[in-house]
């Protein structure tokens, strides 16, 4: 039995995950009995689900649950059960609404204004440089060849 206080509320903690594990696993498991004791699509739509809020919550892995469907449908296909298929339904019209641009998107956009207000700068320092310095082409030539 755990001393410490802490090791004493994970030790409960521990209890009341452990019940609640147990509940989902046995909810998977008599949803399949349900199944083979009378194959139809909507159990076999059942048991696709439970095991799909399985993996949600993490009581079982991705693969565990893809191969456990799996066997699922082949036991279906074997029992000439044909999975159902939602009704068409009429498409429902999205409002377009502006998105906030996200932190990331806010730092970056503000970096490149910030990047394009400095290269504007040394632009305009340059061509301040360039217009101030220049010297005749025949000066330039004549030194240049001395």
């Amino acid at each position: 039995m755990p001393i410490i206080k802490s090791a004493k509320k994970q030790a409960r903690a521990s209890v009341k995950r452990r019940a609640k594990n147990e509940i989902i696993k046995k909810s998977i498991k008599s949803a399949f009995k349900a199944f083979a004791k009378k194959p139809s699509a909507a159990s076999a739509s059942k048991v696709q689900s439970e095991i799909d809020k399985a993996v949600k919550k993490g009581l079982i892995k991705k693969n565990t649950a893809s191969r456990r469907k799996s066997a699922l449908a082949k036991s279906a296909k074997a029992a000439n059960v044909k999975p159902t298929t939602k009704k068409a339904t009429a498409p429902v019209v999205a409002k377009t609404v502006a998105k906030k641009p996200s932190a990331k998107t806010a730092t970056k956009a503000t970096v490149a204004k910030t990047s394009a207000k400095k290269t504007v700068a040394k632009t305009k320092a340059v061509a301040k440089k360039s217009t101030t310095a220049k010297k005749p082409i025949a000066k330039q030539s004549a030194k240049s060849t001395s």
